[in-house]
């Protein structure tokens, strides 16, 4: 289970949520029982709906699970004299699917399909309202994570593109406001081929946008700008000058942009772009470690 925890507030509850789908059966419990939360997990662990319901679980996803010893727990189940918690449970059986954590954040953590079970079981308003947030969370962090993907996949692209440029267009002994002006000719010259003005021309002619040419650049652009960033280090090392670059860069912008706009694949990622871009101000869900 991962270190990494996220909070949703369900109803009244606030929810624990670890990175890799795990969530805390405990403050799902506290919805029913604030004061005896391990009361209800241990309730719920003695119902032989549970037991069958966790053994399933636990032969579709886990490869190590004890079938013998579940059987011996599924027998028992619903007898008054049961009783299970979840250490016996996974020291036993070796299941997977619930986790005991100690510390500050300890508790009774279970696989989101075991932790939907158990709050539909605690309340079928409040798991209904914890699948809504969960897959909130989801879709959240799919966002995030598809806006890091594509700024980190055009960072890369740009340290290529300026690592070539020191390596080669750089004279010695230059005072850094010679080297800066360099780096802003050579970007500009992908921005006029690309987007056909400067940075400081999209600026001026901008003023009410946030960030910069490329921060508002769609799916289409990103990609054609990190392949012309490539082929601009390319053409550096081959000592080609700006103005065959431009030209050059020119033409490649105007043929790639009208095979990008035709690809099906980048349709579906324009669709992403545009929830990261109506979703600038999001504020990420507070992690804490554990």
């Amino acid at each position: 289970m991962g270190i990494i925890m996220a909070k949703i507030q369900v109803l009244d509850r606030e929810i624990s949520v670890v990175q890799d789908d795990y969530i805390s059966l405990t403050d799902i419990a506290k919805h029913k029982n604030s004061q005896d939360a391990n009361e209800i997990i241990r309730n719920w662990l003695r119902n032989r709906n549970t037991i069958e319901f966790l053994g399933i679980w636990e032969k579709i996803h886990n490869d190590n699970f004890k079938p013998l010893e579940f059987e011996g727990f599924r027998k028992e189940a619903g007898l008054n004299s049961f009783t299970l918690s979840t250490q016996k449970w996974v020291e036993t059986t070796n299941a997977i699917g619930l986790v005991a954590k100690s510390g500050r954040y300890g508790g009774t953590y279970a696989h989101k399909d075991i932790a939907f079970e158990f709050a539909s079981w605690v309340s079928v308003e409040f798991k209904l309202y914890l699948i809504k947030e969960f897959q909130r969370l989801k879709e959240d962090e799919q966002k995030q994570l598809g806006w890091d993907i594509k700024r980190n996949l055009t960072k890369i692209h740009y340290r290529i593109h300026t690592d070539a440029i020191k390596e080669n267009l750089i004279p010695k002994q230059l005072v850094p406001a010679q080297i800066n002006y360099i780096y802003v000719s050579e970007a500009d010259i992908l921005n006029v081929a690309l987007f056909g003005m400067t940075a400081k021309q999209w600026s001026e002619a901008n003023p009410s946008l946030k960030g910069n040419i490329r921060d508002c650049a769609d799916v289409y652009q990103l990609v054609c700008l990190a392949n012309l960033e490539s082929l601009n280090a390319h053409f550096i090392n081959e000592n080609i000058s700006q103005e065959e670059r431009i030209k050059k860069f020119n033409e490649v912008a105007i043929k790639q942009m009208s095979i990008l706009l035709a690809d099906d694949s980048i349709k579906r990622l324009e669709g992403i772009n545009k929830i990261v871009k109506d979703n600038r101000n999001f504020t990420e869900v507070s992690n804490d470690t554990i």
